[in-house]
């Protein structure tokens, strides 16, 4: 399985996010421009830039016209997919973190940090079918969580949302009215910072990712804890295989605690555990730096990383991959 190199940012990705179709890759990093790619060879198709600050998350509607971003620069953004043209700006008082459109792309939710004495948010934005129709205006602003809010994605059917970050709790929220219905268990959950969320292709379940080196599988409705992954190191990036029952995990040391690590290069790995069994299946070393990102592509034949090194590396699976017994 020789990897695809692709070198386009200078600095280290934070998101990697294909579209529905899974021929189209986006990647963010902290460069302040995301980029698109083919996902089948690696190569560059273009960047969308207008934003001056890290860029921390990204999403793609289902027909791959729009894109959302959010930055360190205290926007989020829209963008049209195959021109690159800015679409419209929302404006916050604090870095935008975690974007994602609801089913539909009638509606995105995107968090704010907190800063300069202002609480984090995860604020509800209805998306215009014309962007000479957009607003400003958030439809809901759900705050009262301490911490920074990593990752805030929709629940099943829209119903709700789904956040977590810093302060290692998972909370589930009613979409309409930002009323909390559901906290993820203390004891069984997560110890340290959630760094990453990613959900299952029928949005049933989902993993998150922690600094307490591992990764949980849960229910989105009920947010019974399904499974744990357990790890040697943070875990900064997790997904789940569309087509399979693996799970992907990666991560790393913090950037300030590489340096002190052996000298063997490229040894962080992105590692497979079976989903339902919780063992290791395998790992894909190569990067030389923590992994930051990590998405499947959609049809599961392949996947992409994204690290501290400022590469994204894209891995077709061999055919011994489908054949993987345990």
């Amino acid at each position: 399985m020789r990897p695809i190199l692709m070198k386009g940012h200078e600095r280290p990705l934070t998101f990697l996010k294909y579209n529905r179709d899974g021929d189209l890759l986006f990647s963010c990093a902290k460069d302040h421009t995301p980029t698109v790619w083919y996902a089948d060879n690696g190569d560059r198709l273009g960047t969308y830039r207008g934003h001056n600050g890290a860029v921390w998350s990204c999403d793609v509607s289902r027909h791959s016209t729009r894109l959302i971003t959010g930055s360190a620069d205290q926007t989020a953004k829209l963008w049209d997919v195959k021109t690159g043209k800015e679409l419209f700006t929302f404006r916050f008082d604090a870095p935008a973190r975690s974007v994602d459109f609801a089913i539909g792309d009638h509606l995105a939710v995107i968090t704010t940090d907190s800063f300069m004495g202002n609480m984090p948010t995860a604020q509800v934005k209805r998306i215009a079918e014309d962007p000479q129709d957009q607003t400003e205006e958030s439809a809901l602003v759900i705050s009262g969580i301490t911490g920074r809010i990593n990752r805030a994605v929709w629940g099943p059917g829209n119903r709700t949302i789904i956040t977590a970050g810093e302060d290692a709790t998972i909370r589930i929220w009613d979409s309409e009215t930002g009323k909390l219905l559901k906290v993820s268990d203390k004891e069984e959950g997560h110890q340290k910072a959630i760094s990453s969320l990613s959900k299952s292709l029928d949005w049933s379940h989902f993993l998150t990712g922690s600094l307490d080196k591992s990764a949980k599988l849960w229910d989105a409705r009920t947010l019974t804890l399904i499974k744990t992954y357990v790890t040697e190191r943070p875990v900064n990036a997790v997904d789940i295989s569309p087509t399979l029952d693996h799970v992907v995990i990666g991560g790393g040391q913090d950037a300030m605690n590489v340096t002190m690590t052996d000298r063997r290069a490229g040894k962080f790995e992105a590692k497979f555990f079976h989903k339902i069994l919780q063992e290791e299946i395998g790992g894909v070393k190569g990067h030389f730096g923590p992994i930051n990102a990590l998405a499947f592509n959609p049809d599961g034949r392949s996947f992409s990383s994204g690290g501290e090194d400022g590469y994204v590396r894209l891995h077709h699976f061999d055919p011994e991959y489908f054949n993987i017994k345990m």
